[in-house]
């Protein structure tokens, strides 16, 4: 050793060290997902106890607001259906590494989009409910497919980092609907449109209490089950057909991709169509299982949830349906929880914890002997 240079000291006798990993075992996504979630619930009651909550109480206190009975269970669901389309749409993009962050803009245009069908409007007054709410359907798909695909072909076109043009979209979408909500479709001056007719309205169980007593009061409507198909439609489209083997391969090596004579640009475009369109069926059933009007606000920030829930379900469409139900079961006990801002803070430290876990996923840690 030369004289001068400094002598670096270790204060234990043994460290860490990080290898890039060659594989990946089958078990380990799932166990990183475990230790994340572990982490994240720790850190969650550390703060509840710090500002002087009992970390149990709290947690049981959710779990009993959001699935305590069959009407909660209900409300949760109802809650989580936005959240499963969302889900879906980031997923979709994510496989691709496309970063939407865009689906809460998505999400209100095609809610506007639905709520066009009826306050323009352009079926005339009395149609059949079997004709008003597919055309609904359609129209809230088409609008948020179109405000998906701006940022597609952009990033397509000019290479325009997808990341800053879906949230910059995010902002134009929530003010076109202000537009309309404080403008033309206004009821007297409110920030809310008229109400719907009855045919615009997504069928309830509790529409069917008098064939079945027990649903009386059940406020879960169709929208649930439309996304529990988008999902087994997702699940095939990416793991059974060319187009998902193209769209997985991107994912994971774009260069490859590329050699392999895909057409990365189109394929770009095609995603997000698919990834705004499954936003925009967020808002439509939204306004039309739920809210029965377009209204400010109406969205507690489904679509930003929408990208924590695609990262814990790791992108899979069956565990965005899993993950959708706990967000929607906080989402619904979080009015009860004091200070407000507590159910925020803990999807926080989720996506935090998650995302951090993925380290696991590329690297190995090994300890040695100083």
């Amino acid at each position: 050793m030369s004289a001068g240079m400094p002598v670096r000291r270790h204060w234990l006798p043994i460290g860490l060290e990080a290898e890039r990993r060659l594989d990946t075992p089958r078990w380990l996504p799932l166990a990183t997902l475990g230790v994340g979630l572990l982490v994240a619930l720790l850190i969650s009651g550390a703060l509840l106890a710090i500002i002087g909550a009992d970390p149990l109480l709290v947690l049981r206190h959710i779990l009993i607001a959001s699935f305590g009975s069959l009407g909660v269970l209900s409300d949760t669901l109802v809650k989580a259906t936005p959240l499963m389309f969302t889900g879906l749409a980031c997923a979709v993009a994510f496989r691709m590494r496309l970063w939407n962050i865009g689906a809460e803009g998505q999400l209100f245009l095609g809610a506007w989009g639905a709520s066009a069908v009826v306050l323009v409007p352009m079926l005339p007054a009395g149609v059949s409910p079997f004709i008003v709410v597919p055309v609904m359907l359609v129209c809230g798909i088409l609008a948020g497919a179109l405000w998906g695909g701006i940022a597609g072909w952009l990033k397509a076109r000019f290479g325009v980092n997808e990341i800053i043009t879906t949230l910059m979209l995010n902002y134009i979408a929530i003010q076109w609907v202000r537009f309309w909500v404080f403008g033309p479709w206004s009821e007297g001056g409110f920030q809310l449109s008229r109400q719907f007719p009855r045919e615009a309205w997504l069928p309830r169980l509790t529409d069917f209490a008098s064939v079945v007593r027990d649903f009386a009061g059940l406020t879960v409507h169709l929208g649930l089950v439309i996304a529990i198909v988008c999902a087994v439609l997702v699940w095939f489209w990416l793991s059974r057909t060319r187009t998902g083997y193209e769209i997985r391969l991107i994912g994971d090596n774009p260069r490859a991709a590329h050699y392999a004579g895909i057409d990365i640009g189109r394929t770009v475009i095609l995603v997000m169509l698919v990834s705004g369109g499954l936003a925009g069926l967020a808002g439509m059933t939204e306004v039309s299982g739920s809210v029965h009007r377009l209204q400010d606000g109406f969205s507690p920030g489904y679509g930003f949830t929408g990208v924590i829930i695609a990262y814990l379900a790791r992108f899979n469409p069956f565990g965005v349906i899993v993950a959708s139900i706990a967000f929607g079961g906080l989402i619904l006990a979080g009015r009860e929880i004091q200070p407000a801002g507590i159910p925020s803070m803990i999807q926080g430290i989720v996506l935090f914890c998650v995302i951090s876990s993925d380290v696991l996923l590329r690297y190995r840690l090994r300890v040695v002997r100083r």
